[in-house]
């Protein structure tokens, strides 16, 4: 009797072991499953160094059509790949991430054209592009460029543009390295000798002229636009200072305001510019309209030197609306000099001022207009506290009809580096020495 119940109390707990067991099997088997196709984690750094920014991630997760990632290197070097390319696949399952190493797998390095390592390659479809390095701006890049093919920015010179080549203050050439590299092509036309438009822009650039336009090239800028094109049109105001010696260029004027825009000639003085270092010339924008080139930057400011504002009104075949504004601590003046500029509080009208249009004509052509000009310089595409690059490239991206493209984009790490005196390090040393 006693050893039938031992044997069915030793039955009953090989069953509750047997339970056990199946369920921490389903347990874990769940956890790694999830863990698998539900990659998260939280990133709680300062400068967000562990996340992609809200431009990949729009990409990544809008994809359509399969990516192939490659990533050539020694295998021990894997582990750092795997640590950006590894957020990409997460984001989405349309994306394959391939690690080879080229002395292991010489015939498919071979194959595909690596010559030296590190090497990524982002593939879709038939096309391949290389990112120049492992860091997230190359390999988002890369990815658009694969997605999107090569756009043609027409860039309008000969009416004293700035230069896209000088790398001096006043220059365009870190103009011309953003949108290069979000692979637009950059094409210099002269409307001078030959007024027309080349049939390979993608969009149009008239980017500060200090001299007037001919009428020809006028009839030709406008006959683009209403014909369907995408102009992007940066027009401070004529200044009269130094070499400031900007001309009207009334007849270029005359057209945007008969697409319902209209460019005040005045200067605006903005106090949050003083504030911040730059000078009362510069208006500082941290506030955007609904539209789609200003909602992604959010509370990201930008800076505009020398600017002008901006009327928009509803005329026929043409939507314009204001894109982004001053602050309600700017004036507007109408001394343009010679001389020093100076504001009266008690005449001269105050902000805030729309500085920006954006508008469409006959639901087919795209324009930007932005009543300044300099905000595209080297000076102030470069600093870093303010989103000038991103700026321009949603207005780029939109015309050219990207907008899944518009948002803010993969920043450069921060050089974030620890200072210690004397007295940190002799604290900094008992602490880990004596106490710890």
């Amino acid at each position: 009797m006693k050893l039938d119940w031992l044997k069915a109390r030793r039955t009953k707990y090989t069953g509750y072991i047997t339970f056990y067991v199946l369920v921490v099997v389903a347990v874990l088997a769940a956890v790694n499953w999830l863990a698998q196709n539900y990659n998260k984690s939280y990133d709680s750094t300062s400068n967000k160094r562990y996340s992609l920014s809200d431009q990949t991630e729009k990409v990544v997760g809008g994809l359509k059509q399969d990516v192939k990632v490659t990533y050539f290197d020694e295998t021990a070097r894997f582990d750092q790949a795997r640590d950006l390319l590894g957020r990409y696949a997460a984001l989405s399952r349309r994306v394959q991430v391939v690690y080879l190493d080229p002395l292991r797998k010489p015939q498919l390095a071979k194959a595909a054209g690596v010559n030296v390592i590190p090497s990524t390659y982002v593939e879709v479809g038939s096309r391949k592009e290389e990112a120049k390095s492992l860091t997230e701006s190359e390999v988002t890049s890369a990815l658009i460029r694969a997605l999107k093919g090569q756009r043609t920015i027409c860039v309008v010179q000969g009416s004293g543009e700035p230069d896209l080549d000088d790398s001096d203050s006043q220059g365009q050439s870190f103009l011309k390295q953003i949108l290069e590299k979000d692979n637009y092509k950059l094409k210099t036309i002269t409307l001078l000798e030959k007024p027309e438009i080349p049939k390979d822009c993608t969009e149009l650039l008239v980017g500060g002229p200090s001299k007037d336009y001919t009428e020809d090239a006028v009839k030709v800028i406008r006959a683009y636009v209403e014909g369907g094109g995408r102009a992007l049109f940066l027009l401070g105001p004529p200044l009269k200072m130094g070499r400031q010696q900007v001309s009207e260029n009334a007849g270029l004027l005359k057209v945007l305001e008969g697409w319902g825009v209209t460019l005040n000639k005045v200067l605006i003085v903005d106090a949050r510019g003083q504030r911040s270092g730059l000078g009362a010339e510069v208006s500082v924008v941290t506030d955007y309209e609904s539209h789609t080139i200003g909602r992604a930057m959010k509370k990201t400011g930008t800076v505009f030197p020398f600017a002008r504002s901006v009327e928009v009104k509803t005329v026929d075949k043409v939507q314009v609306e204001k894109l982004f504004s001053t602050g309600s601590n700017s004036y507007a003046t109408a001394n343009l000099g010679p001389g020093p500029i100076s504001v009266d509080p008690n005449k001269d009208k105050k902000g805030p001022f729309a500085i920006a249009a954006v508008g469409t004509y006959d639901s087919k052509g795209r324009f930007v207009v932005v009543g300044s000009a300099d905000w595209t310089t080297n000076s102030f595409l470069g600093i870093p506290f303010f989103g000038n690059p991103d700026l321009l490239l949603n207005m780029a991206n939109w015309l050219s009809a990207d907008e899944e493209l518009i948002s803010i984009r993969p920043k450069s790490p921060e050089d974030r580096r620890l200072s210690l005196n004397v007295q940190n390090m002799w604290v900094i040393k008992y602490l880990s020495v004596f106490i710890l």
